[in-house]
C-alpha cells in the first residue's frame, strides 16, 4: 500500500494506518457545468485524483478521506445539472467529517479544493473548525501554487475554468472527463457587468456565470494537453509536499 486511501480500507487497515498518520487529506470539490466539453463531476474527480497523488507523496502520515463532491455554485446554476450547496451546508459536512477523524486520533486536516467557488467558505470553515473542534485546520487549491508551469503554458488573459490550464489538468488525472472532439475556446460576453467585479478589482461581487460566457467557459481548452496537465499538476504536488512536510515537521522523513 503507497497512500492510505479510506474508501478502500478496512478498519483493521485503518487502525494500524494510524501508529503513523499524522494529518488527513479531504478532496473538496462541486457538480457543476464545464461547458460543452467537461464532465460535471470534473471538480470532485479533480480533487480526488490530485489528493491520491498527494496521499502517496506523503505515505505514511497523510490519510485520504472521500471527496466532498458537491460544493458552492449558485453562479453556475443556470446551466442544466449544477448542483450547489450552500455555504453553511459544505461548512456543516466538513464539520462534521473532522469531527468523526478527530474521535480516531486524527487532530491534522487538509481540505484540498479544486473549485475556486469553494475557497472564500473553506477560509470561513478552516477557522470555524480550528476553534470549535480545537484541531488543525488547511486548506489548499489543487494547482494553484504551480505558478512557473502556469505561467509558461497559459496564454488566456482569462482563464480557469473549462481552459487550458483545467482540460490539462483533467488530460493528465483523468482523461474520461474531456470530450476531446467537442473543445471550445470561451465564448465571452465583452462590456458585461461582471468585468467590474472580477478578483483584483476595487469593488467586487456577485455574477452569475453566464454574465461572463455564453458557453460556460473561460480560456481555450483547445490548447490543453496531458504533457502540460503534467507540468502543473507535478509541480503543485512538489510544492505542496514541501509545505506540508514543513508543516507538520516531517521534513527529513518523507518518503518521495
Amino acid at each position: 500500500m503507497n497512500c492510505y486511501d479510506l474508501t478502500k480500507m478496512t478498519w483493521k487497515e485503518v487502525e494500524k494506518s494510524l501508529e503513523t498518520v499524522e494529518f488527513a487529506i479531504i478532496p473538496v470539490g462541486a457538480h457543476e457545468q464545464h461547458g460543452p466539453h467537461m464532465a460535471e463531476s470534473c471538480d470532485a474527480v479533480l480533487a480526488e485524483r490530485m489528493a491520491i497523488k498527494l496521499g502517496q507523496r506523503m505515505f505514511p502520515y497523510a490519510i485520504v478521506t472521500p471527496a466532498v463532491n458537491m460544493g458552492v455554485s449558485e453562479h453556475h446554476i443556470h446551466f442544466p445539472g449544477t448542483i450547489t450547496l450552500q455555504p453553511s451546508t459544505l461548512i456543516a459536512v466538513l464539520t462534521d467529517m473532522v469531527s468523526s477523524l478527530k474521535q480516531h486520533a486524527i487532530k491534522k486536516f487538509l481540505f484540498l479544493n479544486s473549485h475556486g467557488g469553494n475557497q472564500s467558505t473553506l477560509n470561513l470553515a478552516a477557522m470555524t473548525i480550528t476553534k470549535k473542534l480545537e484541531v488543525e485546520v488547511y486548506y489548499a487549491k489543487t494547482t494553484a501554487s504551480a505558478k512557473e508551469s502556469i505561467g509558461k503554458y497559459v496564454k488566456s488573459p482569462l482563464f480557469g475554468h473549462s481552459c487550458e490550464r483545467e482540460v490539462s489538468e483533467a488530460l493528465y488525472l483523468a482523461p474520461e472527463l474531456v470530450r476531446e472532439a467537442l473543445l471550445e475556446k470561451g465564448e465571452i460576453n465583452q462590456g458585461g457587468r461582471w468585468e467590474r467585479l472580477r478578483p483584483g478589482k476595487a469593488v467586487q461581487g456577485f455574477y452569475f456565470y453566464e454574465e461572463m460566457t455564453v458557453n460556460g467557459c473561460i480560456g481555450d481548452g483547445r490548447k490543453g494537453s496531458r504533457e502540460i496537465g503534467e507540468q502543473i499538476v507535478e509541480e503543485a504536488l512538489d510544492h505542496l509536499a514541501d509545505e506540508l512536510s514543513e508543516l507538520l515537521d516531517l521534513k527529513e522523513e518523507l518518503l518521495y
